[in-house]
C-alpha cells in the first residue's frame, strides 16, 4: 500500500525545492495541499511513499521526476473573464488607446493556467473589434505563458468540458466563441485560438525571449511569491513593457512597497497601472 503521508523534513524539503525552482512560497500548514497534488506520481513513478518522491525529487539526475512535482504543484485552474472588471477595462479603456498604432499590439497573460485568461482577452478582443469596424489593421497578439507543460498542452488544444465552461462563461459567449468538439466537449473557435500564442516561461527567469508588451495581465500569480521574488518579477514585467504599458493584477494583489515605477490608475471599479 502507498504511504501518502509527509514527515516535517520532506515538507520543508519540498517547499525549499519549489521556492528554488519556481518561487512559490508554501508557508506552513500546507501539508495537505502537497500531499492531494504529489499522491498521484507515486504509481507513475513506481514509488512507495511521499517521503521517497521526495528523497528522490532532491536528487538532480530525476529530471522527470523534478518536472512532474513542479507541474503538479502550479497546475491550477481559473476562470473565463475572472472579476469582469479587468476585462471591461480592457474594452473600454485599454484598447481604445492603441487604435492608431502602427505596429501590433502585443498582450500578454503571463500564467495562463488552461487557458481562460489569454482566451478570455482575446475574446474581449474580437468584442471590441466588432463594435469598431476597422480597428487594429496591424493586428493584436496574445501570448500565453505558464511553467506547466500539461496546462501548456491543455491550452493549445483548446477544448473544455461542461463543467470548466460553466465557470464564468456566459451563454453568450459559448454560442459565440466556441463549437462542438471531442467526446462532448467544446473547443474555442478558431477566429480566438489564431490570435493566441503559448510558450513555456518560468517567471524566474529572463523575458527576454517573449519580446515587449503593451498590456501584461500577471493576475492572482505574485500572491504565491515571496516580497523579495515579487519585487524581482515586477521589475521585470515593467522591462518587458513598452513605454506607457498597461499592468493588470488580481484583485487582491497591490505594488505597495515592491515597485514605484507605475503609475496606478484607479477606475470604477478596479485597478490598472501604467509603467512610468
Amino acid at each position: 500500500m502507498l504511504a501518502r503521508e509527509l514527515d516535517d523534513k520532506s515538507y520543508h524539503q519540498i517547499s525549499e525545492f519549489l521556492e528554488q525552482q519556481c518561487g512559490i512560497v508554501l508557508g506552513e500548514n500546507k501539508q495537505y495541499l502537497v500531499k492531494s497534488r504529489l499522491a498521484p506520481l507515486l504509481s507513475k513513478f513506481d514509488l512507495n511513499s511521499l517521503n521517497e518522491l521526495v528523497t528522490r525529487t532532491l536528487s538532480p539526475t530525476e529530471r522527470q521526476l523534478r518536472a512532474a512535482v513542479v507541474d503538479a504543484m502550479t497546475t491550477n485552474e481559473t476562470l473565463w473573464f475572472r472579476d469582469e472588471y479587468p476585462f471591461s477595462l480592457l474594452k473600454n479603456s485599454i484598447l481604445p488607446k492603441f487604435l492608431n498604432k502602427k505596429t501590433p499590439v502585443k498582450i500578454w497573460s503571463a500564467a495562463s493556467s488552461s487557458g481562460q485568461e489569454p482566451y478570455s482577452i482575446a475574446m474581449s478582443v474580437l468584442e471590441f473589434q466588432k463594435s469598431q469596424s476597422g480597428s487594429f489593421s496591424k493586428g493584436i497578439e496574445v501570448v500565453g505563458t505558464d511553467i506547466s507543460a500539461t496546462m501548456l498542452e491543455h491550452c493549445k488544444r483548446g477544448q473544455y468540458d461542461s463543467l470548466a465552461l460553466a465557470r464564468g462563461l456566459s451563454e453568450e459567449r459559448k454560442r459565440q466563441f466556441f463549437e462542438e468538439g471531442e467526446n462532448g466537449m467544446l473547443k474555442v473557435k478558431d477566429e480566438v485560438k489564431k490570435m493566441v500564442t503559448f510558450r513555456s516561461l518560468n517567471l524566474l527567469n529572463s523575458y527576454s525571449l517573449i519580446g515587449k508588451f503593451d498590456i501584461v495581465f500577471c493576475r492572482n500569480v505574485l500572491i504565491y511569491f515571496s516580497p523579495e521574488i515579487k519585487s524581482r518579477i515586477l521589475s521585470q514585467i515593467h522591462g518587458a513593457l513598452n513605454d506607457g504599458g498597461y499592468l493588470f493584477l488580481g484583485a487582491s494583489e497591490s505594488l505597495s512597497g515592491l515597485n514605484d515605477n507605475f503609475h496606478m490608475i484607479r477606475c470604477n471599479p478596479g485597478i490598472v497601472y501604467q509603467k512610468k
